[in-house]
């Protein structure tokens, strides 16, 4: 059987269309309640990973945040460049949340190199004993799937804020990512 170049150049590029990935800010100051991060560290070590085009449904037990500078609805611009093309993307959020957030390292589940000051994971989507916030340094399992290999991985907290969470929709390169997981509040700006 013979197989057309044409033919395999389809799936080759729906398979790049569909992945994803990932980096991080690496300009964040280093503190307590700032993400911390290293020259050394490997930022932008998701690009292996896929990331899903729907994020699902916020995690259960967060709080909806009760009076949030960007209501769900609102039309905003997102300044920060988690994953390849977010960076000025036209947004729209679909939840606002009050939870304690943190960047994390982890190793993931499936295998291969350390990701290093992954932004975001909030509160609920950590193994934790208890309610209270994690400090830098701190580990825990995540229990959220927002990469392949996240789920169940065990992560070191680089970073920890407060800030207002936002789930989002935006659209980059001609595709739409779905409740998007996770956007800080200085991470996006009014679109009007």
């Amino acid at each position: 059987m013979k197989f057309s170049p044409r033919l395999l150049a389809v799936p080759a590029s729906a398979l790049l269309a569909l992945t994803l990935t990932a980096c991080t800010n690496a300009s964040s100051p280093t503190s307590e309640n700032s993400p911390s991060t290293s020259a050394s560290a490997m930022d932008h070590s998701h690009h292996d990973m896929a990331h899903s085009m729907d994020g699902g449904p916020a995690p259960e037990g967060i709080q909806e945040a009760s009076n949030p500078t960007f209501p769900v609805g609102s039309k905003v611009t997102l300044t920060t460049d988690h994953m390849d093309g977010m960076k000025d993307a036209p947004a729209t959020v679909v939840g606002a949340y009050d939870t304690t957030v943190y960047q994390v390292d982890y190793t993931p589940t499936t295998g291969g190199e350390r990701v290093t000051n992954h932004k975001w994971v909030v509160q609920e989507e950590l193994d934790v004993p208890s309610s209270e916030p994690l400090k830098v340094g701190d580990t825990a399992t995540i229990t959220a799937d927002h990469m392949e290999g996240m789920e169940g991985a065990e992560a070191t907290i680089s970073g920890v804020t407060d800030q207002t969470v936002y789930m989002v929709d935006y659209e980059s390169d001609g595709m739409t990512m779905k409740n998007h997981k996770w956007v800080t509040e200085d991470e996006m700006k009014s679109a009007e």
